[in-house]
């Protein structure tokens, strides 16, 4: 069975490495960390995501810039915002966004 490949995108590095590990915990999810918005770029481009989280600690700026970029590069790929709020409400939202495959933010 293949893993959902997701990547997550935070600048922060004890809640990106938590984020990172709730989601490699799921077995049908892969979670790959980025905590600057030119790594989140560069992996993007070399490995095929499903799903990116973005959380905590980007300037919204980078955000922007960030979602302009993956739009560019794939168009189909749901974007989710997530600012915590548990373990349960990030999940909710992975499923969600790849249900509806739509990009939320």
């Amino acid at each position: 069975m293949d893993k959902t490949e997701i990547l997550i995108v935070c600048s922060h590095d004890e809640i990106l490495k938590t984020i990172v590990r709730l989601i490699n915990s799921n077995t049908s999810m892969r979670g790959t960390g980025a905590n600057t918005l030119e790594q989140a770029l560069t992996l993007f481009k070399s490995t095929s995501f499903q799903l990116v989280l973005i959380g905590a600690g980007l300037k919204l700026e980078e955000e922007k810039e960030l979602i302009e970029n993956l739009n560019q590069l794939q168009h189909k790929v749901p974007i989710v915002q997530h600012y915590g709020g548990g373990s349960g409400l990030l999940l909710t939202e992975i499923y969600e966004a790849l249900g509806n495959n739509t990009q939320l933010y």
